[in-house]
């Protein structure tokens, strides 16, 4: 094995220049969200087996798609990473990769961040670090550490460097998260200026025009680009969800069913962004008095197995949903006492089990049995902590919902209209806030005798 260098100029261990090249395209692939992703990694193997980024790579992968069936051979994969380190030269850039999937492995998320992060302070063109990084700031809450995880790399990148639109696309996510929608949306449409096909910075436009209840605008984005994403492997149908949001808003629930069976949910799979697309949605179909079938039975199958794994709380708080609406009491009490013992660990994702997913959870159950006040004093007081469930504000947008739901319908106005004020500062011509503003307005006024 030789040192070898990726399109970016970064060294790099491996057996020759075609494995390289090979290990590009995977990175490529990984950056494009394609559906030959795996394909890709496994050609860059046949080339070198043995070849240390590629072997982190894939074990980053593997946890990636948040099964706990997939953790022990992802530990095999950074195994045979380092073993193959021990044998030939790698750089200080490829054993901090492998820290940091150790890092993730022993569920100290903020560790393993934080090391990606380290490398990009000497290595600013490290794709993989940078995107390593961003997903779990994602997952762990921390939009500010979202925004400067890509903003300090970016003296170094220019369109002169490969791969610059795709920098541009992960930075308008980050300041969309911040709040800042004029930039994201700016960074974010000169990113698919660069490349139509990068559904990342589509994804991250569509984000914008939810946050600013743009409901034409987006679905006009979303139609506009969805022939470029063919190649895009599942995270077309959280786009397409995004879609489904915009016509919630325009009260289209016809449109939002025929999307969810062929678009969001046509495969039903049981990946986890797959899964809590489907969730989130129908829910808030159901909110809003649309009936949903029976759609719920085979999401509550799906969740069954799910709830168990814990690899990422965000995923948690949505099966419970699932398993509630399921109405199989033995399902809820098994996933609730699941959660719990996993609560009673000591890593990171076990530490927001704690403080927020155990509430939050009480909370949805409580919500769906007509519960209503016992959702609210369930969730109420950890609603500050809603944030380190991880997942974006639309997405998390959920459970604000479920709860100022439960205010209306459990009578206490004063805390609805509380809460939609609140609400309404981020979104002041929200269609589905001046609704619930109503229904909590008819709360107040006497009834006829």
């Amino acid at each position: 094995m030789t040192m070898q260098h990726d399109r970016r100029g970064l060294p790099q261990a491996a057996a020759s220049a075609a494995a390289m090249q090979a290990f590009d395209a995977t990175v490529e692939a990984y950056m494009a969200f394609e559906r030959q992703t795996g394909d890709r990694l496994k050609e860059t193997l046949g080339l070198d087996p043995t070849m240390p980024m590629a072997l982190c790579l894939k074990g980053c992968f593997l946890l990636l798609f948040c099964k706990r069936a997939l953790v022990p051979p992802a530990a095999k994969a950074l195994a045979a990473a380092r073993e193959a380190a021990n044998e030939r030269a790698v750089s200080p850039r490829e054993m901090h990769h492998m820290a940091a999937l150790q890092h993730w492995l022993d569920g100290d998320l903020q560790a393993a961040a934080a090391t990606w992060d380290d490398i990009l302070i000497d290595h600013p063109h490290d794709l993989v670090a940078l995107r390593m990084a961003q997903y779990l700031h994602f997952y762990l809450g921390d939009a500010v550490a979202l925004r400067n995880s890509v903003a300090r790399p970016l003296h170094a990148w220019s369109d002169a460097v490969p791969g610059y639109g795709y920098v541009l696309g992960i930075k308008a996510f980050a300041l969309e998260e911040c709040g800042d929608y004029a930039a994201a949306e700016r960074e974010g449409r000169a990113a698919i200026e660069r490349n139509r096909a990068d559904i990342w910075a589509a994804h991250a436009v569509a984000h914008v025009m939810e946050m600013q209840d743009r409901p034409e605008d987006g679905i006009a984005w979303v139609g506009g680009l969805e022939d470029a994403w063919e190649g895009c492997h599942n995270f077309t149908y959280h786009v397409h969800w995004h879609r489904c949001l915009f016509r919630l808003e325009l009260g289209d629930h016809d449109g939002v069913l025929e999307d969810y069976d062929t678009k969001v949910r046509a495969d039903r799979s049981d990946e986890f962004l797959d899964v809590i697309n489907a969730i989130a949605l129908l829910w808030r179909l159901e909110q809003r008095g649309v009936k949903v079938g029976d759609r719920w039975a085979e999401l509550s199958q799906a969740c069954r197995d799910l709830s168990e794994d814990h690899r990422m709380v965000f995923g948690d708080a949505h099966y419970i949903m699932a398993l509630a609406a399921g109405g199989d009491p033995a399902a809820i009490e098994t996933a609730l006492a699941s959660l719990q013992r996993f609560a009673e660990g000591h890593g990171s994702e076990e530490a927001v089990a704690r403080a927020v997913a155990l509430p939050l959870a009480r909370a949805a159950i409580a919500h769906r049995q007509g519960r209503f006040g016992a959702a609210i004093e369930a969730l109420l007081p950890h609603r500050a902590a809603l944030h380190r469930l991880g997942g974006s504000r639309a997405q998390r947008d959920l459970f604000e919902q479920l709860l100022i739901d439960a205010a209306v319908k459990d009578g206490r106005s004063g805390l609805a209209k509380a809460l939609l004020s609140e609400r309404a500062l981020q979104r002041p011509g929200n269609p589905w806030n001046a609704a619930m503003a109503k229904a909590a307005q008819n709360a107040d006024s006497p009834q006829p005798a």
